[in-house]
């Protein structure tokens, strides 16, 4: 039901029951859902719950328990009841105190640089009009970039090129709902390339516009007018400004005769005058705070400028502070590979904490983003290595590190992760030994706290140089499909592999588009993705039948797939965790959101063939072409006979270019049948033809 009212800024129930009859039918048609809107339309707009501002600091002239009610939080912290209107309203002062994530990126991006090229750059040394950073802005290629990395913002400034940070302050300030619907946005692009001209209701408006051509983007352009226009002072232009916002109808009319009387005194026609004031209170609403819009866009320049010039450290710096959030995780993995930087495998011999960038360029795993192995563990295994050098098994790693933090899970998930895949033996025997190693371990740590010093054979060799490597238990390697399986439980990512490695050629034969690309894709079109099913969530549609919302994961990224109960209710077996899959359907793209797929088809890769080929076309040259050749194409096409026609496209020495039909060569398509077509023709002279399905449209009431 509630997916039934608009995703609209501000729409009311009332709202949605007028503009949507599916909704008033459901009412009218239930007594249950009747009493549920009532219920809700008395319920809507006030508070469901306390919650404390991130970042909201009150001031009072005394004790602030003689001024306010006060309340105290589950998690203790010490709030007003009073809201921040009403708090406003008894003559208390809210300041906001941000803490950004941003400033310790930057910051620790800075250390790296230092220690890795010995440069020492402060933050405010960076420069703000760097042609390389707008060039990289401009591209959208903005993934950590403060601000500007949704799919609508690198929209935006692939749209605006932005070519100086005054550019970067009105995208911030624009990219919000209300200029966005309101045309604004459009607007303030045309006239920066030059294909909108320029105009002003008044000369004077110039000075104040000029940098934003001609749009209002900001409050402060709204004081900035009633002062130059007519007169105010910046006291009596934030009391109009606040008006404007408000919508106060006896305090507006109050303030245009305000303004009006004050810009006839200085000289400005009066019809001029109202219709300022008419446009002022048009873009007042939209207006956003420049001071605000302005320190954010330093912030992202300044980490722009990071991922242009030293893009190793900003990544590392990045993925580090997300490190707890395996989902950004991926995206950010996903935009070094991109960016042609290696991110290597966790190591418990190289790695520490937190993403580390190297002197060469390549970034080192954090070991902290390995689910289940504390930053207390990491510590303890870091300081080992630094006191007695790398370890060489793990029986070695156990005996010098502290098992009350090391324990065994910490262990189990180091293995699964692939952390110990530079030590002693592969990932199954070392797993089967973390029970003797732990044993090892214990005894190591009693021997070290009782003095003893038969604690040396642990891990010296019979001369005392350098450590001994134990036996590992017997056991067979782990499968790639169990290995990675393991990998992506703890790191939420593949690391050593993909799943979908062994998918590529049929990625590339029927595959239209990554995940990558729908944020470059239109709203309405078709593609055909492959990837694999990373998680399924299923829920009943109006018609109380089944569908799912599915995440899918491609070498590129993560996309949501809408399937509805048309699709699932056919494709129910394919759809599982795990299962590599390749999808049809219709790009769905709404403003600020991630774009979605609405599915029309599931089909499994061991099916893509025949599902997807309708037509096998094979290029060949007439030169130097032997009938040898032509005696092996129809040896194999014999032996795969089957219900799929295939055409012959000649190119003679001349360039003329002849489709011969193979009369009576139909063939069933494989992986088998076009690696050795391939062998013979070559990959690229082969092609499949089958073409993006349309997909179902959305079923109703969705």
């Amino acid at each position: 039901i509630a997916k039934m009212v608009p995703r609209e800024l501000g729409i009311t129930l009332d709202d949605a029951l007028k503009r949507v009859p599916e909704l008033r039918e459901l009412r009218d048609s239930d007594e249950r859902y009747a009493k549920l809107i009532e219920y809700s339309l008395v319920l809507e707009g006030l508070a469901r719950h306390s919650s404390v501002h991130a970042a909201g600091v009150i001031v009072a002239p005394g004790r602030i328990d003689g001024w306010a009610p006060l309340y105290k939080s589950p998690r203790g912290e010490i709030t007003t009841q009073y809201a921040m209107r009403p708090l406003a309203r008894i003559g208390l002062l809210k300041f906001d105190f941000l803490g950004l994530r941003t400033l310790t990126v930057i910051k620790n991006t800075l250390e790296m640089i230092k220690e890795n090229r010995g440069i020492d750059l402060s933050s405010d040394a960076i420069p703000l009009d760097d042609d390389e950073t707008f060039e990289l802005l401009g591209s959208g290629r903005t993934v950590g970039v403060f601000q500007l990395e949704s799919s609508g913002m690198r929209d935006l400034v692939r749209k605006m090129r932005p070519e100086r940070i005054e550019d970067i302050i009105a995208v911030n300030a624009l990219f919000r709902p209300g200029p966005l619907r309101s045309g604004m946005v459009d607007d303030f692009v045309k006239r920066k390339h030059g294909k909108q001209k320029v105009t002003y209701l008044h000369p004077k408006l110039s000075d104040v516009l000029e940098e934003t051509y001609g749009v209002i983007a900001y409050q402060e352009q709204v004081m900035q007018i009633a002062s130059v226009l007519a007169g105010f002072t910046l006291g009596q232009a934030d009391v109009l400004l606040n008006a404007m916002r408000k919508k106060v109808a006896d305090v507006m009319a109050e303030q245009r005769g305000n303004f009006v009387r004050g810009a006839v005194e200085a000289g400005v026609p009066e019809k001029t005058a109202g219709d300022v004031f008419e446009l002022m209170d048009k873009f007042a609403g939209y207006g956003f705070n420049k001071a605000h819009s302005a320190s954010y866009a330093v912030l992202a320049v300044r980490t722009g400028y990071l991922k242009t010039h030293y893009p190793s450290e900003f990544m590392a710096a990045t993925l580090t502070s997300e490190m707890d959030n395996s989902d950004r995780v991926v995206v950010l993995i996903n935009e070094c590979r991109r960016m042609a930087i290696r991110v290597l495998p966790p190591d418990v011999n190289e790695g520490h904490v937190e993403f580390r960038a190297t002197s060469r360029g390549d970034i080192q795993y954090g070991l902290g983003a390995i689910k289940n192995v504390g930053r207390a563990a990491i510590r303890s295994i870091t300081r080992a290595r630094r006191q007695h050098g790398s370890f060489e098994d793990v029986f070695d790693l156990t005996a010098r590190t502290d098992l009350r933090l090391v324990n065994r899970r910490v262990l189990e998930s180091l293995i699964a992760a692939g952390a110990l895949d530079n030590l002693h033996g592969h990932r199954a025997q070392q797993m089967r030994a973390v029970p003797a190693a732990l044993d090892l371990g214990q005894r190591a740590q009693r021997e070290r706290e009782s003095g003893q010093t038969s604690l040396l054979e642990v891990f010296e060799g019979p001369d005392g140089e350098g450590a001994r490597p134990r036996k590992m238990p017997d056991a067979e390697p782990w499968a790639d499909g169990h290995a990675l399986a393991r990998e992506k439980e703890v790191l939420g990512l593949y690391m050593t592999g993909h799943p979908l490695a062994r998918f590529e050629r049929e990625l590339r034969l029927f595959g239209t588009a990554t995940v990558a690309d729908l944020a470059e894709t239109e709203d309405g079109e078709r593609v055909r993705i492959g990837g694999v099913i990373a998680q399924i969530k299923t829920t009943t549609d109006r018609k109380g039948e089944r569908m799912a919302f599915v995440t899918l994961e491609d070498f590129t990224g993560r996309a949501e797939l809408v399937v509805f109960s048309s699709c699932y209710s056919k494709r129910r077996e394919d759809v599982r965790r795990d299962a590599t899959v390749i999808v049809e359907g219709k790009v769905s793209t709404r403003e600020e959101e991630e774009p979605k797929i609405i599915v029309s088809d599931i089909v499994p890769f061991s099916s893509v063939y025949t599902r997807f080929v309708e037509r096998v076309t094979l290029s060949l040259s007439t030169a130097g072409l032997e009938e040898s050749m032509l005696e092996e194409i129809s040896a194999v096409l014999d032996e795969h006979r089957g219900r799929i026609p295939v055409d012959f496209l000649m190119r003679t020495a001349d360039g003329e270019v002849v489709t011969v039909n193979a009369a009576g060569a139909r063939v069933e398509p494989s992986r088998e049948l076009v690696e050795r077509l391939g062998v013979l023709v070559g990959e690229s002279n082969i092609d499949l033809k089958g073409s993006v399905t349309a997909s179902s449209p959305p079923e109703p009431g969705f």
